[in-house]
């Protein structure tokens, strides 16, 4: 963020944060200078925060003489100004212990997970499984198994494997199915799975597939076998976000639910964080969750033994407390990939 501040305005601006972050309320001049045991007068204080509200970090609610923070203000303090908490020995203890207490597979690790980030941040905990289609195609083939019968083996370029079976209203010799591969190997390079499905589907319509019956076989199988699935999102703790005092109007609480609801727009938001490395996060109108702003996210990405990636985070208010979630989606990010790579 292309904001410079002096070392007592950032002091100032660190402590308004803070204290709105604890309190939900606004945040005087006074306030400011008694709680951090500033050597400033009040009036000191008062002038420097009226800067801060003309470079846009701070606003002034019509109700109250205090100020609170913009979003602009929270971008220069989650950059510039945070200081990270350590994560807890309890804290790491509850994250190990309670996602490797789960005993039915990926699934319920990944359930497991998004509850105990919403329990340790008191926010909203999210993961979204790991998605083979966002991998870049390396290879597929073709074995026949029976007259009418295909095993399609697709291979990403990170080794994750998926197999399926294809039923066929012809049989296929299999130096045709080899034809196929070969030619589908070639056509598909540098793409994405869910990208190569889109190539397919648009060579399908095209005139020379309609004229050509390899190729047009080809595509068909193939179509069949880079069927794309539903990516599967593990939500907990919505009514935690909803308890915030910032979501008390009753029209405000009812669009951020029907946001939480549509599983879609969360994964729309999430699949540009799939590509970062470490910690991202997206403050109020950043994240596009809401058509208004005062919602935060905080995710990073996590590796399963094949390479496929999955993402994790945390959703609450910009009001959030960003010095103890940061870490704890860190930690808890890192953990989930070490467990994963150990099944």
């Amino acid at each position: 963020m292309d904001v410079e501040l002096s070392a007592r305005s950032r002091q100032i601006l660190e402590a308004i944060v803070e204290d709105y972050i604890a309190t939900a309320e606004p945040v005087g001049s006074s306030a400011v200078a008694r709680r951090h045991a500033l050597t400033l007068s009040s009036a000191t204080v008062r002038n420097v925060m009226a800067n801060l509200e003309e470079m846009g970090l701070l606003t002034s609610p019509h109700t109250s003489a205090g100020r609170i923070p913009t979003e602009k203000a929270y971008r220069f303090y989650v950059d510039s100004l945070v200081a990270l908490r350590r994560v807890s020995r309890e804290e790491k203890r509850q994250i190990i212990s309670h996602c490797r207490q789960s005993g039915a597979g990926l699934s319920g690790i990944l359930k497991e997970t998004s509850r105990t980030l919403s329990q340790l941040s008191n926010y909203m905990g999210i993961v979204v499984a790991p998605s083979f289609t966002s991998d870049v195609f390396r290879h597929i083939e073709f074995i026949r198994i029976g007259q009418h019968k295909i095993l399609a083996i697709l291979v990403s370029s990170k080794g994750a494997v998926q197999n399926r079976l294809i039923e066929t209203d012809e049989e296929i010799a299999p130096e045709e199915l080899i034809r196929m591969g070969n030619y589908l190997n070639e056509m598909m390079q540098g793409l994405t799975i869910n990208q190569a499905r889109e190539r397919i589907l648009a060579e399908m319509k095209s005139e020379k597939a309609q004229y050509d019956r390899m190729m047009s076989r080809a595509l068909r199988i193939s179509e069949q076998a880079v069927t794309v699935e539903n990516d599967e999102i593990f939500v907990e703790g919505q009514a935690r976000i909803l308890d915030q005092p910032e979501f008390s109007d009753a029209a405000r609480m009812k669009e951020i639910y029907e946001a939480f609801e549509q599983k879609g727009i969360i994964l729309q938001l999430l699949s540009r964080c799939m590509t970062a490395d470490g910690v991202q996060i997206y403050i109020g109108s950043e994240t596009s969750l809401s058509r208004s702003a005062g919602i935060s996210l905080i995710t990073s990405r996590f590796v399963t033994s094949s390479n496929t990636v999955g993402m994790l985070g945390v959703i609450g208010p910009t009001r959030m407390g960003y010095s103890s979630v940061i870490p704890i989606v860190d930690y808890t990010a890192r953990m989930v990939s070490r467990l994963l790579s150990e099944a």
